[in-house]
């Protein structure tokens, strides 16, 4: 369980976990994060075939139904998969062990077309506010008096604090429009943010350049006026700009190929981490954060065909260039190294329906070229790396297990 990479922000599970009593405590929350993240690597070779089946169509629907945007026309499908998981126990387990739970799970299709996603309406947090007010000292007899009194008094403590004769010491402070998740889409309309969460979907018809506005900001840590040839992706980036503009042709100082073409500026600013919506991407360029490093695009291929590939930011940087000769415009992009593929892609998967979570990928990535510069408009999300061995009777090859995890970006 250890050698699962998983962000801070996706929370934790107990280190140890045995079976029965060890699952007794968890959390609704916590019950997510396995099932999601844990449950698909850590149980697969000790589950015959039609359980791994019922586990494939549970984490699948997990996914689904857990995401902060959910698509209207997938709850016809969700719902399909859960009829299926509840059959598939039945027969193999028998009517006895369709519990409540499972019968509960056939009416979220319609709770999701009356309310919306679960994530608006979710009882995780009261759950959480719950265990807090648990964990407060009390006698053990008369609880409710005892954290009563509690908050009457820390009511009154920042009444104390906060009257009139105690304003002019505090306007030093500067205090924040709105606090909280959501309070990162405050300046970011639903059109606009609808238009970003598309530009990372439909990568064909994108004609997305860095230089597009996006929900979010580059964040410190940061260095400026790095030279291009200082990380040697000056070749790769005048291969992005001439992609990127066909019309256009860009060339390093100094060249004399041709007299129209756009000289790009050597220097760039690096930065570490990077908010899109309430989601923090980060970079090895920042060791304390690379668990959030790793990340999900979408590619296209020489034959139109479209395949997410994962890979590791390296560094966010934002470039300044004109590219029409007259105005300096700034770049936001990404610098990533990319997971290379191996021929037992999906050996998490249903081989009959083609479905699979969790992808196996080498532990080596390609060797650098243009692809390694994205606009950060192109990020799909992150994922959750952990090592995976598969044994035969000679030897044991390690591979990477790329786990999925929802994005965070949250429409009004």
């Amino acid at each position: 369980m250890n050698e699962f990479q998983v962000p801070a922000d996706l929370g934790r599970i107990p280190e140890k976990i045995y079976c029965g009593e060890g699952f007794s405590n968890f959390t609704a929350d916590q019950w997510r994060i396995f099932i999601s993240i844990y449950a698909t690597v850590v149980l697969w070779e000790y589950l015959e075939e039609v359980d791994r089946k019922i586990l494939t169509y549970f984490v699948r629907i997990c996914h689904l139904f857990v995401n902060r945007i959910l698509e209207t026309k997938s709850l016809d499908k969700i719902h399909k998969k859960i009829v299926d998981v509840v059959t598939l126990i039945e027969k193999k387990y028998g009517r006895n062990v369709i519990t409540p739970n499972l019968h509960l799970l056939l009416h979220l299709n319609a709770c999701s077309h009356d309310f919306g996603p679960l994530y608006a309406f979710w009882c995780f947090s009261f759950e959480r506010m719950n265990g807090i007010l648990g964990s407060l000292p009390n006698s053990h007899r008369q609880i409710e008096p005892e954290l009563m009194r509690r908050l009457i008094n820390d009511n009154r403590i920042n009444e104390m604090i906060y009257t009139e004769n105690n304003t002019k010491g505090l306007e030093i402070l500067n205090t924040r429009q709105s606090v909280g998740s959501l309070s990162e889409m405050d300046q970011f309309g639903h059109d606009e943010m609808r238009r970003f969460w598309m530009y990372s979907r439909t990568i064909q018809e994108s004609t997305i350049s860095g230089k597009e506005p996006f929900p979010g900001e580059m964040l410190k840590p940061f260095s400026e006026n790095i030279p291009l040839s200082a990380d040697g992706i000056l070749d790769l980036m005048i291969a992005y700009y001439n992609d990127t503009y066909e019309n256009l042709k860009f060339r390093k100082p100094f060249e004399t190929d041709s007299l129209n073409s756009i000289i790009i500026p050597l220097k760039i600013n690096k930065y570490c981490r990077c908010r899109i919506g309430s989601e923090i991407f980060d970079s090895t360029f920042s060791p304390r954060h690379q668990k959030s490093s790793y990340i999900l695009a979408k590619f296209a291929s020489e034959d139109d065909s479209i395949d997410i590939y994962p890979g590791q930011i390296q560094f966010f940087f934002v470039h300044e260039i004109s590219t029409n000769r007259i105005n300096m415009e700034n770049h936001y992009l990404a610098y990533v190294r990319w997971y290379k593929k191996i021929k037992n892609r999906f050996y998490f998967g249903i081989n009959q329906e083609q479905m699979c979570n969790v992808e196996l990928w080498d532990t080596e990535f390609y060797p650098k070229s243009r692809d390694c510069i994205i606009p950060v408009h192109h990020i799909l999300g992150r994922f959750v790396p952990v090592k995976y061995k598969i044994s035969d009777r000679k030897n044991a090859k390690e591979y990477l297990a790329v786990n999925p995890i929802n994005k965070k970006y949250n429409l009004r």
